[in-house]
């Protein structure tokens, strides 16, 4: 497993906006999408290609295309606000959709929802804002890999160190990329100094 902190100047400036208390939802919507589009490309470098042959209006010559199909799977709510920045750089891609929510009391995470597209041998991208405590990421990986999927990365935001080592005891072999480390969790289980509820913040509810 590999863990990217993808270190990009537009990242840490529209990032340092997000965090901002005073941001809007829909530039907090829009600064989401933009970085998703961004990280995208780092997390896509490793992908396989296959080659085609394509016919210029000069001459023929080769192009290539994606060895394997994309699926991008992102953890609701939150990760509603990183999939359209992703389906921007990988229109193609299946979409499948897992359901958590945390208990506010034990922090850990509930499933409702669960459809995963049935690709073979798939690429999937996880997509979540947040790596907090890790239980939502480790519990949807995990049901992931029960549909069948080998080879998954995860993209999320920003993390906690809690979060990155509980995600990389349970699934050693998920590649993950953020857009910054943050210091630790507090007592409330919130990335500290974070950017609060993310999905509060993205769809303008407390």
């Amino acid at each position: 497993m590999q863990i990217t902190v993808v270190e990009h100047p537009l990242i840490k400036h529209k990032l340092s906006k997000m965090r901002d208390i005073n941001s809007t939802s829909r530039d907090f919507r829009e600064w989401l999408d933009e970085i998703a589009m961004l990280m995208t490309y780092e997390v896509t470098r490793d992908l396989e290609l296959d080659e085609m042959p394509v016919q210029t209006p000069i001459c023929e010559t080769t192009g290539y295309k994606l060895h394997n199909n994309i699926v991008v799977v992102p953890i609701l709510r939150a990760g509603l606000g990183l999939l359209s920045g992703v389906l921007r750089m990988i229109p193609n891609a299946h979409v499948g959709h897992i359901g958590l929510y945390r208990d506010e009391k034990t922090l850990e995470p509930h499933e409702y929802y669960c459809k995963i597209p049935p690709d073979k041998d798939p690429i999937t991208i996880v997509v979540d804002p947040m790596l907090a405590t890790g239980g939502s990421a480790i519990d949807a990986i995990t049901q992931i890999k029960k549909h069948g999927a080998k080879r998954i990365k995860f993209i999320g935001l920003i993390a906690a160190p809690e979060g990155i080592k509980a995600l990389h005891e349970a699934h050693p072999d998920v590649d993950i990329y953020l857009g910054a480390q943050d210091d630790h969790l507090n007592e409330n289980g919130y990335i500290v100094p974070g950017l609060g509820d993310a999905g509060d913040r993205i769809y303008g509810t407390k």
